[in-house]
Parts: C-alpha cells; structure tokens; sequence
C-alpha cells in the first residue's frame, strides 16, 4: 500500500546538505557581521570605479531570482565589431578575505538549489540585497570589455571597476520567447525600444559566439532540466526547464568572459583558479556508443567529431537525444577546478572546446568566482595576489569537494520532489521512453511529467530507447523511489 502520509521535503533538503557536510545554517559571528555591515553609501563610490550608471544595462536570470550576480551592454563600434561589457557585482567589497562571512562561504563553496529552498553561499542580506545588482539600484561591479567581430571573435579586451545601475531586470521565459518569435513582448521591453535593439543586438553576437566555439568543437549537448510546479505554496507538478534564446545569450557572454578573465591573469602573470573537464579517459567508450548508431569517431579524442555526431543524432532522433547526451556526459566525466600556476599550462576545458577558462562570473553564488574577484582587483592595482599557490590549490580542491557533494544533494532532491508529485497517481497510465537497461534493473522516464523511475513489472525484452506504456505502482519519497509496471 502506498504510503500517503505527508513528506517534509524542506526538512529532507535540510537533513541531506547536513549529510553531505554542509552547514545549512549561518553561524552567529557571520550574523554579527551581517549586522554591522556598512551602509552601502560608504562603499558606493571609489576613486579609481568609472561611472557606467547611465548605460542601458539589463539582466537575464530565472523568474525568481534575486542573486544577480552580472549584467551586460552591447554597442555597434564603426569597425563593424560589437563592444560587451559585462558587470559583476562586486561582492568582495562586503566580504573581505578573512572575514566570518568568507571563511564560511570558502567552506560551502557555493550556493545549493534542492527545488525548495535555496541554500545561499552568502547571507541572503548581501547576495539577495547589498551584492545583487537589482533593478534600479547603484552598485559596484567589475566590468569586463572585449570586442566581437564578426566571425565569432574576441579581442581587444580590458578590465576595470565601475559603478552601475540595472534598469531592467528580465527573465529566462518572457525574454526568451520574445527573442525567438518577436511577438509577446513582456511590459519592460514592449516599453523600450532601446532595450529591444539592446536584446537584439546582444543575441546576434551571442549566436556568432556560440558558431565560433561550435567550430573549435564544443559539444552539442541537451539534458532534461527540470523544477518544480508550485501553486499556493504546494508542490503540484514537474515542469521541464527550456532552454531558450535567452538563456543561451547568458550562457555565450559568460563563457566568453570566463576566457576574458583567464588570458587577463595569466598577462598579469598571476595564478589562478582554472575549472577544467579534462579529455576524457573513457573515449573508446565514447566510440563504442557512437559506433551502436553507425557513427565511427576517431581513436583519439576528437571534440569536433563529437560534436558533429551529436549534431547529427540530434536531428535524426530529437526524442532519445536528452539521453544519448546524458550518457555521453557521463563518460566525459564531471568538471573540476585546478591551479593553474604562472607560466603553467591547465588542462583546456573540453566541452567548452576552449582553453582559458575560470569561473568568475557569479561571485554571490561561487567561492571559486570570488577568489577570482580578489586577484582581479589585485592585478588592477598592480599588486600581488592576494593568494599562495598553496591557498589556490587548497580552494580549488576544497570547491570540487563541495561541488559533487552538492550535486548528490540536488539529485536526492529531485527524486524525492519527483516521488511526492507522483505519489497521488498510483495507478495512472504514462508514456515513456526506456533509459537504462543494466544488472540492477530497467529504467524509464514519463514524458509528462518528466520523471524518471525503475520498470519493476513486465521489464522482460525492453531496451534503451524504446517508447512503451507504464502503470506508476509505487512511490517512495524517503529514498525517491518512483516504480513502474508495464501497461
């Protein structure tokens, strides 16, 4: 019988960061600080940050956010490139290296997202407030500039502080579709049309950034992203997250920066923090998958070749692609950060098809980000950094940590989540696709809503990828268990 009594998941989410060594709560000397904070006036203005409030900035993040961590501007130069400047919030002037509020956040290393409740980094008093760079409020940011011609290419790059004021704070959705179709505007762009040509204009360049990685070779990759549906503060369903034209824009401009900040650093000759997933171990077994669809890639790591398969899979079999794409991540292996020490090369970032990259763009929800920050601000005022090899290597060991525990976290979370949507249709009938076939059983996941469970009855004779009829059976919200019968 199923069991029906009410599942906490707060308390869930709160029990399994505890189990992963996190510490869900902040200590009293971080809450004294908060407390004593300055006034954001006594830090607004500083002699060597450029004015930059009157520039028709803009953000795009999801509908419910309120840690704004970047914001981006895009001019026409008469050369024909286009000039970016991005914004990051400057959150190392409220938290100086050393303080209550860093030594807490260098040991959580980032902010968690379990589906019902954020985990913040950072106090939400700064990340959601004083560090945020929210609509229509004077903040301090970093601002890096490059130049995109008309290829895809990034040039003529420089870094520098500033202070700036966001005047429109957009969503992933609204956004998103707006760009794809042009109709629908939501009210802040129908109501500008400096902000639609900002948009527009910014999506051009995203797009030739996004051409020019895919012809180094980036991986074309598309996993199903999901949330959770509320209404009235009761969990009621599992929606899947599109990605849009918005959500890429954001996407190429931070990869782009990332790579920015990194050559930066290495000029200043400072090390850095650099985030890597390295050329992946288990190629033959990459080439193994490829071969089952009659693709033969090189026997040797080949990103372009990659990608051009995936390219090809995903327009034969747009249905399967979320789960060819899944298992080639996992072959590729999780990411990690590294020390890149001066006149030391990192391993390139091979998803990303680049070879500079570090994490520096989202500093309220990353202490890797942060870090980079610090030593930003050091090589502006020609100063040493203010981190050892030793220290870099120790927090970059410290964020890979954190980062797979809060990732077990998150996974947890959606099965649970998933096992409460679920639990109250016993019985009911769903299409769905078979996932995995192995020694531990067969699995398959709902087209709608999108969860994934184990096939406990009529499993005999199913393999990847085939659509079939299940009956849900079973719902286990402890352990997220999701079973299924076939129909």
């Amino acid at each position: 019988m199923n069991d029906i009594h009410p599942f906490n998941l707060q308390a869930a989410a709160r029990q399994s960061m505890i189990e992963r060594g996190f510490h869900p709560d902040f200590p009293s000397d971080v809450r004294e600080e908060v407390n004593s904070l300055q006034t954001r006036s006594s830090v607004r203005w500083l002699p060597d940050a450029r004015d930059l409030r009157a520039l028709h900035w803009s953000s795009i993040d999801n509908d419910t956010s309120r840690d704004l961590d970047q914001i981006e501007f895009a001019e026409e130069m008469q050369d024909g490139a286009v000039r970016i400047q991005i914004a990051i919030a400057d959150v190392d002037v409220y938290v100086p290296a050393g303080s209550a509020i860093d030594k807490h956040a260098a040991e959580q290393t980032a902010t968690v997202y379990t589906g019902v409740h954020n985990f913040s980094m950072l106090p939400e008093e700064l990340s959601t407030d004083l560090t945020s760079l929210l609509e229509g409020q004077e903040r301090l940011s970093v601002v890096y500039e490059f130049s995109v011609d008309s290829e895809g290419c990034v040039d003529r790059s420089r870094i520098y502080r500033a202070s700036v004021v966001n005047p429109a704070q957009l969503a992933y959705p609204s956004a998103g579709a707006w760009l794809q179709s042009g109709k629908s505007a939501p009210p802040k762009i129908a109501g500008s049309a400096e902000l639609q040509d900002q948009l527009l204009l910014q999506n051009r360049v995203a797009q030739l950034l996004r051409k020019a990685r895919y012809r180094r070779g980036a991986l074309n990759l598309e996993t199903i992203e999901t949330q959770p549906s509320m209404l009235n503060g009761q969990l009621v369903d599992i929606e899947t997250q599109q990605k849009s034209l918005a959500s890429e824009l954001i996407e190429d401009f931070m990869i782009a920066a990332n790579e920015v900040v990194a050559r930066s650093l290495e000029r200043a000759r400072l090390s850095s923090i650099r985030r890597v997933v390295k050329t992946p171990k288990r190629w033959d077994r990459i080439v193994e998958l490829a071969a089952q669809y009659g693709t033969k890639l090189p026997g040797t790591p080949d990103s372009k070749a990659l990608h051009d398969f995936l390219c090809e899979r995903q327009s034969l079999d747009p249905d399967r692609f979320p789960d060819l794409s899944l298992a080639v991540i996992k072959l590729l292996g999780s990411g990690e950060y590294v020390l890149e020490r001066v006149g030391e090369s990192a391993e390139g970032h091979f998803g990303l098809a680049v070879q500079d990259y570090t994490h520096s763009t989202a500093p309220n929800r990353r202490y890797a980000d942060l870090v980079t920050q610090r030593l930003l601000k050091a090589m502006l005022a020609g100063q040493r950094s203010p981190y050892s090899d030793e220290e870099l290597a120790a927090i970059a060991q410290q964020c890979t940590r954190q980062e797979d525990a809060a990732r077990k976290v998150e996974r947890e979370m959606r099965k649970r989540i998933a096992a409460v949507v679920m639990r109250n249709r016993i019985g009911q009938t769903f299409t769905a696709i078979v996932t995995g076939v192995n020694e531990h059983g067969s699995f398959v996941r709902t087209t709608h809503p999108p969860v994934e469970g184990m096939l406990v009855r009529g499993q005999k004779g199913v393999d990847v990828g085939d659509k079939i009829s299940v009956t849900l059976v079973h719902t286990d919200p402890e352990r997220g268990f999701i079973d299924f019968a076939r129909s």
